[in-house]
């Protein structure tokens, strides 16, 4: 499992737990000659389907890698039943100094997708997973959260595909994951994302998004851990739940989509945000969602910012000083997934 630029210190034929890294060829003043390491997992035992497990997508995100971490060390080989890859920390360059974005290119691993064989490490890293690593998996799930900048309502999102098989496998393990919102990703959704990339090689898959804040929320990582082992146990490649204090998931409360980019609410200028309301909160069009003040030049009349449209905020921003077209709130609204299997 290699391409031009990118290798893995890997044995995939062997049994039991290997860990090993993924070898990025990049010469820079940090690594003038060798190779950029972003850490692997492999567990393998016997017959069974081949799991991709993903943290760290974004540097400032870390319930994802910590929940993995957590499976890293828990997860007993002999009783596994196919193949686990975890990658907890697949930005690693970015991180290492717990910024979004790699600090070798700049470039956001979310956004660049299906990458460049011949590109700057973040394409580097993200044709390897979907030129290599993908096509070889049945299954990926991928952790993030709001990072700093960030605070989502905990959800899981499933990409609406036209393939039905896939469609229901990654409902399925949605279900599963048992977080109380559930994000349908349709025209909007960004098709330079792991999510995309697992839609184009066929591949179910859903992502998570954990809160938020630039540390590791203990209820939603805990939350991400129980989630993580009831997907194993229903794929059958590993059960947890006689040996470790994992209930039942909740069922899903609500399925929202992103209708129309418009009805989001962005900065109109760069000031300070006075936030009047929080994720996970229904609003209604006009409500009031903050004031926003000139601080920079206070002799300026603050404005009173407003919801454009009703519906679900599924983010909000944390940051207080913001510049214009930043995002402030994400706002969507219920819908339903055209399902034959899912409940």
């Amino acid at each position: 499992m290699s391409t031009k630029h990118v290798s893995v210190a890997i044995d995939w034929k062997k049994e039991g737990k290997q860990v090993g890294d993924i070898r990025v060829q990049w010469s820079d003043n940090l690594v003038p000659l060798g190779y950029h390491s972003v850490p692997i997992v492999y567990f393998n035992q016997g017959k069974g389907p081949k799991i991709l497990l993903i943290g760290g997508v974004h540097g400032d995100e870390f319930e994802g890698p910590s929940s993995l971490m957590r499976l890293v060390q828990d997860i007993e080989p002999k009783k596994v039943t196919g193949k686990i890859i975890i990658i907890p920390a697949l930005n690693r360059p970015a991180i290492s100094v717990s910024e979004r974005n790699s600090h070798l290119d700049g470039k956001n691993l979310n956004r660049v997708f299906p990458g460049k064989e011949n590109g700057t490490p973040t394409d580097l890293i993200s044709y390897h997973i979907e030129k290599v690593v993908l096509p070889d998996c049945d299954v990926v799930i991928d952790l993030h959260s709001g990072g700093k900048a960030y605070y989502f309502s905990p959800c899981t999102l499933v990409t609406d595909v036209a393939d039905q098989d896939v469609l229901q496998a990654s409902l399925a393990m949605a279900r599963e994951f048992a977080l109380p919102t559930l994000w349908k990703l349709g025209e909007h959704n960004d098709d330079r994302s792991v999510n995309s990339a697992a839609a184009r090689n066929s591949v179910p898959m859903i992502a998570a998004e954990l809160g938020g804040g630039g540390g590791s929320s203990p209820q939603w990582t805990n939350a991400s851990v129980e989630g993580l082992y009831r997907c194993l146990k229903h794929l059958g490649v590993y059960d947890a739940m006689s040996s470790k204090d994992v209930v039942a998931g909740k069922r899903i409360e609500r399925t929202v989509q992103t209708m129309d980019l418009k009805h989001s609410l962005n900065a109109p200028g760069r000031g300070l945000f006075d936030r009047m309301c929080k994720a996970g909160t229904y609003i209604q069009k006009g409500d009031i969602a903050g004031y926003f003040h000139w601080l920079e030049e206070p002799e300026r009349q603050s404005l009173t910012l407003q919801f454009p449209t009703s519906g679900f905020i599924l983010a909000h921003i944390n940051r207080g000083m913001v510049n214009r077209g930043e995002l402030l709130y994400l706002i969507t609204q219920e819908t339903k997934f055209n399902f034959l299997k899912f409940t």
